[in-house]
């Protein structure tokens, strides 16, 4: 028999395969990752497009990375740096704007300028999804219960779950309820009165998701989003100075101190399964590498559908892989910029724009945006999310220049035309982008320098996600916890022996969080599996 070279095998140099890959390599296992391009990250990378200018390509805030990986793994040794986003900023189309600030009496001035009732409601909404957060930060730090199994270790995990629901209280309990199955839009309702403030904290809810704010469960994704932490304190997001990249660099440089191994540029053509037992890979160019573990961090249909194939799996489970949702819903445009943009509610620079900017005028405005996706068109007025990082890091750009960040949605990666029109349909869709920027912006088109867009067809073709999908699958209810990706096979493993899986498809789900990776690796040092 043919000796495995490697304790286990990481496919894909994402962020959670790093992490996996930095925990299996700190408990003294013998790893090996493999990443297809030329660079580690998978969606969380900085590359200088242009020539001075460094772009968080894809993922372009840090948000819910948790924070015991940054200290298990010492990050900031390793250039992990973030810089908090102070601010959350509205231009309106009628020249007025509301700006929300870390500082809930500042934020509560500018909400009282269109609701006096929603800025004395505001710091209690604030505080009860703190507790929801709390609540939920135990299932998303760990594996997920499942119900249907009458394991004891089970039935006592869900005790405490039903112990700590009931100590919410009653008023949070009900919450908790209506955020695991109302709209985003509606969960708000019963809050505020203001569309100026519900829709901007509605967009939180459609993140990842092929939905509208008003579709039933998204309030559970505008929950996902708020449980960013830093340093403790929920709801707090960031730039990492350097870009996105250097969160995915650091991470590869903790594993890499621990004796793992990251091989760039070596694009895997299948996974090796005899006998229903993984036991490697097999590259492109035909290298076979050996190993006692394989653990893939791509989404589940790349993994099980084209390198295991449908030929190694049971019947029912492909197809229930074959039903997980991707459903790809947004795209990217990137900016070199030569000077600082300017939007006209509020003119000039300033600490608004140092944090991230929305263009969602209205409730009804990112309904009509959803409604154009539905029928297999990009929307034509989107919903925007636009971030400057280079004013809080001067790095990312040469000096008095600047780069901008536009994450937008809906861009569905199944166009009525079909997802190969995209690359005919590109220049028009990032048009729209920065013809509906520069209706608040007027003087943003002469100052482009540069401009990259992304399509969900090409975040497929060029970073590996499976219908251009950020999270790997949609954060749907019926894609969480102990569905996630399939019931049955939610804790990393999977119906092939010696095969686990680390990446968003699993719990619990997406975002820059780490925990796939991080939990996946636990689970597999419990098991004995290496």
């Amino acid at each position: 028999m043919m000796a495995k070279s490697y304790d286990a095998i990481i496919i894909g140099a994402g962020h959670n395969g790093l992490v996996c890959a930095a925990y299996l390599a700190k408990a003294g296992r013998k790893v090996l990752v493999l990443e297809r391009r030329h660079l580690v990250g998978g969606a969380a990378v900085t590359e200088e497009l242009h020539p001075g200018f460094k772009f968080s390509v894809c993922s372009y805030v840090v948000s819910l990375m948790r924070p015991q990986i940054i200290r298990d793994l010492e990050l900031p040794k390793y250039g992990f740096d973030l810089l908090p986003l102070d601010c959350a900023f509205l231009p309106l189309p009628d020249g007025r704007s509301l700006a929300r600030w870390n500082d809930y009496a500042r934020t509560r001035q500018e909400i009282s300028r269109f609701s006096k009732k929603d800025a004395e409601v505001y710091p209690e909404y604030g505080h009860v999804m703190m507790q929801m957060g709390r609540f939920s930060k135990p299932i998303i730090d760990d594996v997920p219960p499942d119900p249907t199994s009458m394991n004891p270790f089970e039935i006592l995990k869900l005790l405490r779950l039903g112990k700590r629901f009931r100590e919410l209280g009653e008023d949070n309990g009900i919450a908790a309820l209506k955020l695991f199955t109302m709209s985003a839009v509606d969960f708000l309702n019963e809050w505020f009165e203001s569309d100026v403030l519900k829709a901007p904290m509605s967009v939180s809810g459609i993140i990842g998701t092929f939905l509208g704010v008003r579709s039933p469960g998204t309030a559970y994704v505008l929950l996902h989003h708020y449980m960013g932490e830093i340093d403790g304190a929920f709801r707090s997001w960031g730039f990492c100075r350097g870009g996105n990249g250097a969160v995915s660099n650091a991470i590869a440089a903790a594993a890499r101190h621990y004796g793992a191994e990251i091989r760039i540029e070596a694009p895997i053509a299948r996974v090796l399964v005899k006998d229903g037992t993984a036991e490697g890979v097999v590259l492109e160019n035909g290298e076979e590498i050996r190993a006692r573990l394989v653990v893939s961090s791509l989404d589940p249909n790349r993994t099980f559908l084209r390198l295991v194939g449908k030929e190694h799996l049971d019947p029912e489970f492909a197809t229930s892989i074959e039903r997980f949702k991707l459903r790809g819903s947004s795209g990217k445009v990137n900016l070199a910029l030569d000077r600082v943009p300017e939007f006209t509610c509020r003119p000039g620079d300033g600490p608004h724009l140092r944090g991230d900017i929305a263009i969602c005028p209205s409730v009804d405005y990112l309904e009509r945006a959803y409604d154009e996706a539905k029928y297999g068109d990009f929307s034509s007025r989107p919903y925007l999310n636009v971030v400057i990082p280079s004013l809080s890091d001067p790095s990312v750009a040469p000096p008095g220049k600047h780069v901008m960040s536009i994450f937008v949605q809906y861009a569905p990666y199944k166009l009525k035309e079909g997802p190969a029109a995209w690359p005919q349909k590109r220049d028009a869709f990032g048009d729209a982008v920065i013809d509906t920027l520069a209706e608040y912006c007027p003087t943003l088109k002469e100052s482009i320098l540069y401009r990259q867009v992304l399509s969900p067809w090409d975040l497929e073709q060029q970073f590996g996600l499976t219908e251009g999908n950020i999270f790997h699958g949609e954060l749907s209810l019926e894609q969480l916890l102990f569905m996630r990706p399939v019931a049955k096979w939610a804790r990393y493993r999977t119906p092939i022996r010696s095969l686990w899986i680390c990446g968003s498809g699993s719990h619990p789900g997406g975002g820059v969080m780490g925990a796939p990776g991080q939990i996946a690796a636990r689970e597999i040092l419990k098991a004995g599996a290496v």
